[in-house]
């Protein structure tokens, strides 16, 4: 079998990328690969979602700041299906929120109803979640990806949306899923390389892609 592809963030610069096929912009269309890309991770590229070398002249860092432990997730035990919960990761797409809001509650407390949608619905909903801060067990067997291919979308104005099970080399902490989740292309993140939301809040904005 192949080797998987591989991500990189280099040190206070963008993801170095190797070995990828699929780099898909917002609307699904392929975006030009090489054996190696660098894509920007400060937020300030002019040639998103390549980096251009901004980031160097912004005194960009990418060190995580957040004090959250990624590790950690709460569960949610239903009479047929389980959620798995983890805050630290999320990237507030909005998937779980938009779709189920009577399973997904937010502002209230406990914020997830599993009983609230059939097993499936919030199954199905829950595959969606880009971050991984999402999970569910069904009847002993815990989801974690279907075997996807590999691949890297460029999220509308929002993080790197990351399946496939493609492999991370950092050395901070990881989420619970290897097989897909959110990396930040704003700069803003607490929990770099991980998105934390902070797009949203900073603004930003990518039109071309």
């Amino acid at each position: 079998m192949a080797d998987l592809p591989r991500i990189t963030p280099t040190e206070n610069g963008p993801y170095r990328v190797e070995g990828l096929e699929r780099l898909l912009n917002s609307r699904g269309e392929p975006l030009a690969t090489r054996e190696v890309v660098y894509l920007c991770r400060c937020g300030g590229s002019q040639n998103k979602p390549f980096c251009d070398g901004t980031h160097a002249k912004i005194g960009f860092k990418g060190r995580r700041e957040s004090r959250r432990q990624i590790s950690r997730r709460k569960s949610y035990p239903g009479r047929e299906l389980t959620i798995h919960d983890n805050r630290a990761i999320c990237a507030h797409a909005g998937f779980c929120t938009d779709s189920l809001p009577g399973v997904f509650r937010s502002g209230r407390k406990p914020w997830i109803d599993p009983d609230a949608a059939a097993a499936e619905e919030i199954a199905a909903t829950i595959r969606r979640c880009p971050s991984g801060a999402l999970a569910y067990a069904l009847e002993g067997f815990e989801w974690d990806g279907d075997g996807r291919e590999p691949a890297i979308t460029v999220s509308k104005d929002g993080p790197y949306w990351v399946i496939g099970s493609i492999e991370l080399v950092h050395a901070g902490p990881r989420g619970p899923s290897r097989e897909h989740f959110a990396l930040c292309r704003c700069g803003q993140s607490k929990n770099k390389p991980f998105c934390d939301g902070s797009h949203w809040y900073a603004g930003f904005s990518d039109p071309k892609n």
